[in-house]
């Protein structure tokens, strides 16, 4: 009766389409968690993912987990995750998409998932990193070590938001580097960012990710939008 009482104070509504939850539905409705645009990427060694690094950086998998697209149930996720501070729902999605890694068996040899990190000026600003934040539900989910130390941000970087393709690549040409080349030597990790689009934070991550010793590396995202 509290719970009942407590839901017309503060009415739980799902994230992406704002229908009332039902009580065994966490931020996300059972519709929504079915029916919102998933890419699969993970099940094609090509796909508009994989394509965006070809001759530029070697990657073993390269995914993203939903389709983005203005005005549509991800972009509101994103939204509260971003804006909101929802760190919850980060985590959320990184268990759904860890479940269906999981499922068909894709990553199984993975030692450990890297976020891209954040300056420490603009994570001050911002109060938290959102790609750690998914990165931590597919660590969980996946039951893979997660490291937040190795790859750091050395510059602070305007952005990303409404720069060209070259532009974006320009901005963190030279924003990474790594503090401990001896602790990623001969592992395959996940480089997770929170969506994708022009490839090119990657690419500068995976740029001197690959100056390590015989690492693999496999890239996700919570979302893809392609340009």
């Amino acid at each position: 009766m509290w719970q009942d009482f407590l839901s017309l104070i503060y009415p739980r509504n799902c994230v992406a389409c704002g229908n009332s939850l039902y009580k065994h539905e966490e931020q996300i409705c059972n519709y929504c968690y079915i029916h919102l645009p998933k890419t699969n990427f993970h099940l094609q060694s090509k796909n508009p993912v994989s394509s965006l690094f070809y001759g530029r950086v070697p990657i073993n998998i390269a995914s993203s987990f939903y389709w983005f697209k203005k005005k549509s149930g991800v972009q509101k996720i994103l939204h509260d995750i971003k804006y909101k501070h929802n760190k919850e729902l980060a985590q959320l999605i990184g268990k759904f998409y860890g479940e269906d890694l999981k499922q068909h068996k894709v990553l199984h040899d993975v030692q450990c998932i890297i976020p891209v990190p954040l300056h420490p000026k603009k994570l001050k600003q911002r109060g938290y990193n959102q790609s750690e934040e998914f990165a931590k539900g597919l660590a969980n989910e996946l039951q893979i070590g997660l490291n937040t130390h190795t790859l750091t941000r050395k510059e602070f970087t305007s952005t990303q938001t409404k720069k060209s393709k070259y532009e974006r690549w320009e901005n963190v040409e030279t924003a990474f580097e790594i503090r401990d080349f001896e602790a990623l030597k001969h592992q395959h990790i996940i480089l997770v960012d929170d969506v994708i689009t022009t490839g090119a934070t990657i690419e500068a991550c995976c740029q001197v990710l690959q100056k390590i010793e015989g690492i693999k590396i496999s890239v996700l995202s919570m979302a893809f939008a392609s340009l």
